[in-house]
């Protein structure tokens, strides 16, 4: 997800928000919830304004490569799309990063080091360079910025000195889980060249790095909401209104919660099935739901539109065997979005949680 927004313009914020107050996004909209027309030659899903071509499996990999769980997606301005997957740690020599040019052909890989905890990708322009700024978890437990080739400007772990963390995080990284440990999963961007760190499976902190990748302070950890969480997975800055807003997926808890930039909180918006992460295009807000759809929403946070659900089928499926079984993936429906990202021209890119990854391409057509 591009926070370098070329094609989003700041635009002035509806509303006033109220601190300690809850909004459910079901109640509070009258969704429009997309159906599937089948034609000879495409799926398109949708309704009114907001109708897309499905082309799932959009991307495709050489031989010599081969999909894992697909995790996160992110587009540069050439439209260039670049995949995460978490891929597996034994496979050391194996890339985890693929990137693929606006026509879903294969142009490189890189970022072996992530194998086994990719996690969050995300393209962002500096002083006209583009940059790729990478989240890794489990076993990796590190975050680093990287050129759009691949190659490593910094890399860093763990900040110990925020007094957060068990000793040896940083400086001997292993695959152990808890509230002490460091997993980042995502990222948002600041004007002032700094950004902010999900530790979305760890700690369940947000922390703000300076534009260098240094450590500056952090809020939330676990709780019940309204400023702390329960997997605080995406993040995103909401710049459209006088005042920036961080906008959190508190996935466990079903929400999103908005914090001013200093992590005061303002408000919680319910009614999600596991938000994964955020996105912002013009007066669209895009939340990928593991559980299994795609929701837009309008500048007040209202739905407009659900794409691809498939909701109580994948809910009942109490032990996740639909992920890793091909077979039962219904076209123009998801299982597990994990991600998804705006194009340029409003089309959007979906990464799903599934076994043998997953990159559908939702081609914009009204």
């Amino acid at each position: 997800m591009t926070q370098d927004k070329a094609f989003s313009n700041r635009r002035s914020f509806v509303g006033t928000v109220a601190a300690g107050t809850t909004i459910a996004a079901a109640t509070v909209a009258s969704p429009s919830i997309a159906t599937a027309s089948r034609t000879n030659r495409e799926m398109v899903i949708g309704s009114g304004e907001h109708q897309f071509r499905v082309e799932h499996q959009w991307a495709k990999l050489p031989d010599s490569f081969h999909w894992q769980t697909t995790h996160n997606v992110a587009v540069d301005k050439a439209q260039n799309l670049y995949v995460i997957h978490e891929g597996k740690a034994d496979l050391t020599d194996h890339p985890s990063i693929f990137v693929f040019d606006s026509a879903g052909k294969f142009i490189r890989a890189f970022g072996s080091q992530f194998q086994g905890g990719g996690h969050g990708i995300e393209v962002r322009e500096e002083d006209g360079e583009e940059f790729l700024y990478v989240a890794a978890y489990q076993n990796v437990k590190s975050f680093a910025k990287m050129t759009l080739k691949g190659e490593v400007v910094w890399q860093r772990f763990a900040p110990i000195f925020s007094g957060k963390y068990a000793e040896g995080e940083a400086a001997s990284p292993k695959k152990v889980w808890g509230r002490d440990r460091f997993m980042p999963t995502n990222f948002a961007f600041l004007d002032d060249g700094g950004f902010m760190l999900a530790d979305g499976y760890g700690a369940f902190l947000i922390h703000r790095y300076d534009k260098h990748g240094n450590w500056l302070s952090c809020f939330g950890g676990p709780g019940n909401g309204k400023g702390t969480f329960q997997t605080p997975h995406g993040i995103w800055i909401d710049d459209r209104g006088e005042k920036p807003i961080l906008i959190v997926t508190d996935r466990a808890h079903n929400t999103l919660q908005r914090f001013f930039l200093d992590g005061t909180y303002i408000d919680t918006i319910s009614g999600f099935g596991l938000p994964a992460n955020v996105d912002i295009q013009g007066d669209l807000t895009l939340v990928p739901e593991l559980v299994a759809r795609i929701s837009l929403l309008d500048r007040d946070y209202k739905v407009v539109v659900q794409l691809g659900e498939d909701v109580a089928r994948i809910s009942a499926d109490k032990r996740k065997a639909i992920r890793g079984d091909e077979s039962k993936w219904q076209e123009g429906k998801f299982v597990h979005p994990h991600d998804a990202c705006f194009a340029a021209d409003g089309s959007i890119f979906v990464a799903e949680w599934v076994r043998t990854g997953r990159i559908t391409k939702l081609m914009r057509i009204s």
